[in-house]
This record gives structure tokens, sequence and C-alpha cells, in this order.
């Protein structure tokens, strides 16, 4: 088989590849499909279907959850306008897996018969050409975004809530898109720690996401929340000034710390008492195109927790949500212009020994292959610290690498 010769849109309807883009840390590619759960945003107790089509068979999967299955935790709805149309969550028990370690592919299985490496050179060797069709253009001018904005900032100065994350949608209809090219010039511009592809039937997934919202490794729970941001410089000595003001931001700070505090809470409904740790607060990470402020947050889990019910319990992901939670996200739906969907949501893998690790669904481009729809959403934090300007300017340095990765190189 030739590199060439390897279809990943639309060619092959399950392919998930989780790039850490490290030597440190693995990645995976999965291809085929044994079995799949797809469910859509008006099934009923969609965890627990989830948790059945786990329990059926222990095995890995690889899939993403969308931001709202919400609805199914707390008396929310999702009533914005949906161009995408995805499902509500989707997974799948790959025919072929292998994971990157020590620089070499690992097969676990293969019932394909495929090189992964074969996929990879795909992924990353071609060349994207110009389409002017896929211009993302803002869902909401500058002036409705102020508008909300200035209208949460009330909520805020009332004590409804303490923060929100509020997002805004970047679009392309009638779009024609080369969905592995399009990841290829992303990930070469971005390099983020939990950058992933996926292909799932009509809809594809390309992420350059630097965060990680839970990760499970034998009785241990990590979360790592991304709250402050800030462009990086190529000039040496302006990137170091920029890494020191954003490190002693107080508006930065403070946003990293409510949600942190809210992931402590998140994850001592299922940690044994007294584990919950803060092992990181407000540390800088330096990725190709910003500095960001992350911290790490740590449990030792409940025996016998179940996979599903430590996600559902921390879903969804205070970074993108805000504090305190429920009102937070009943905000977002009242001025959000757009149903959120797949981003914000998670994406990752499950071992069957029910070990995973979910990324956050940010800094993404998704494209539906059959409406030709394409999305990009970005937002930020808003506390009583903000201003419409600022955080419409954070909005505008987050889809500038989305914006470039859809353009010639």
């Amino acid at each position: 088989m030739n590199p060439k010769d390897v279809k990943y849109s639309p060619g092959q309807e399950h392919v998930v590849y989780l790039n850490s883009n490290s030597p440190d840390a693995p990645s995976y590619l999965g291809v085929g499909c044994r079995r799949e759960i797809v469910l859509e945003l008006q099934e009923t107790s969609p965890w627990d279907q989830l948790k059945q089509f786990s329990l059926a068979k222990k095995s890995w999967l690889l899939g993403y959850l969308g931001y709202d299955l919400k609805n199914s935790l707390e008396k929310l709805g999702s009533n914005n306008y949906d161009g995408l149309g995805a499902p509500l969550l989707h997974f799948f028990e790959p025919a072929s897996l292998f994971y990157l370690a020590s620089g070499k592919w690992i097969t676990v299985y293969n019932d394909l018969d495929i090189d992964p490496e074969y996929y990879i050179q795909a992924l990353h060797n071609s060349q994207i050409g110009n389409n002017p069709e896929n211009v993302l253009v803002p869902r909401v001018s500058e002036e409705e975004y102020t508008a909300d904005i200035n209208s949460l900032l009330r909520h805020i100065h009332r004590g409804d809530i303490y923060e929100v994350n509020y997002c805004q949608e970047f679009f392309a209809e009638n779009a024609t898109l080369n969905a592995v090219n399009t990841y290829a010039k992303l990930n070469e511009l971005t390099l983020a720690p939990h950058s992933c592809f996926a292909s799932l039937g009509p809809i594809q997934i390309i992420s350059a996401s630097p965060e990680r919202f839970l990760r499970k490794s034998g009785n241990k729970v990590i979360s790592q929340p991304i709250k402050g941001t800030i462009r990086r410089s190529l000039d040496p000595e302006e990137d170091a000034l920029l890494k020191t003001q954003l490190r002693s931001d107080p508006k930065e700070r403070s946003e990293n710390i409510m949600i942190t505090d809210l992931v402590r809470n998140d994850l001592s409904h299922f940690a044994e008492k007294g584990s919950v740790r803060v092992d990181e607060l407000c540390e800088v990470y330096s990725f190709k195109t910003v500095h960001q402020l992350i911290s790490t947050v740590s449990a030792t889990v409940k025996a016998d927790t179940h996979w599903v019910d430590l996600i559902k319990s921390a879903f969804p992901m205070g970074s993108m949500t805000g504090a305190p939670k429920i009102r937070a996200m009943q905000l977002i739906e009242e001025h959000e212009k757009t149903k959120r969907g797949i981003y914000s949501g998670a994406l990752g893998y499950v071992t069957p020994d029910g070990d995973f690790d979910f990324n956050v669904i940010i800094r993404s481009i998704i494209y539906n292959q059959e409406s030709k729809y394409l999305s990009a959403m970005v937002g930020g934090a808003i506390t009583a610290a903000s201003t419409a300007e600022r955080e419409y300017e954070e909005c505008l340095l987050k889809v500038s690498a989305l914006k470039k990765a859809l353009l010639n190189p």
C-alpha cells in the first residue's frame, strides 16, 4: 500500500488520531469499526446508554461527548441555531488500534492489516489548496458581541454568577474541505498537546486543543483547566515579558483560580475523602502561538467507580461553563447564538480497564461533509474585570490559527 492511496475523507468513516505532539506522551490511532454507539440530541438517558454499551464488552473505545449532554444532567435546553447537526455523542471500538511510544508505533491489534506509518504520512504530507468558500465569518457582529458581554457583566455585578464562558461561532456554508490537509496545517501551526483528527460518518473534527479535561490512570484522576491567554512573540525578550505579564495578571489569575475551585468540587463527587489536591496553580505553559495559565487538580478515585460515572460527575468542564456552573450554563444558552454541539465537549480514548484521557474540544474546526457546513467556535471567560473590547481581541487571537489552516501555507 502506498501512502498516497490512503483515504481519510470521505473514504474512511471511522478514524481517530489523538496526537500528543510529544515524545514523552503517547499518541493513538484507531481505524475502522467493530461496533459503535451514536446518540442524537433527543435521546433519553444517554449516559446510561453509553455505560451499558461499555459494560457489554470490555474493549478500547474512541469518540466524543458533545456539550449538550448537559441537558441530561440538569434542567437545561439547547435551542440555539445548529448548522452542523452533529450527534450528541459518538463512540466506536476500532478495528485496528495503534499507539506511538518512544518514537515507535505499537500495534494493539490490527483487523484491517494496515500500517499506521502510512496513515500518519497521509495526515502530514499533503499541501492545502486555498478555497475561498472556506473563509470563516462571524455569526455575530462586534456590536452584538459587545452587547452580550455587557449583559453578562450586569449578571456578574448583581451576584448571579462569578464567571461565565461566552463563545461565538465563525462559520462557512457550502464549504469544500480537505479535512486531512487542514489538520496537517493546523497541527504544524500549533503543535498542541491534545491535538486530534476525527472522521466519524459525515462529521470531521480538526482540533488543536491545548487542554486536558480528565485523565484516569489506575485510581488517580487529573484535570487541567486552562484560563488565561496571551499571544506569543517572535522576539525572545518581548515573549518573556508577555509570559511574565500573563503570570502576574490579576484578571487572568482570578479566572483560573475560580475555575480551579470549581474543578476541585467536581472531582470531590467521586474522590476518596481528602484526596483532592491542587498540584499546580496558575502555571504558565507556552505553546506555539500563545502562552496559557494552566492548573492541575488530582484526586484518588473511589473503588469500582465506572468511567462513565466519573466523566458524568465533572461534565461539562468548568473552564467552558463558569461558576456557579448551572446558572452559568443557563446564561450561556440565553446569550450565545449558536448551539455548541461538539464544541466544548470532550474527545479521547477509553481502555478495556476503564482508564481514559479526554481533551476539551476547543481551537477546533468541525465540518459536516454532507451539508458542507463548517464551524469554528471560540470564546473566553467573563469576570467582573472583563471588558468587551479585550475579550473580543482574545477571540480573534484564538481563531487566527484556525483561519490560517484553511488558507494556503
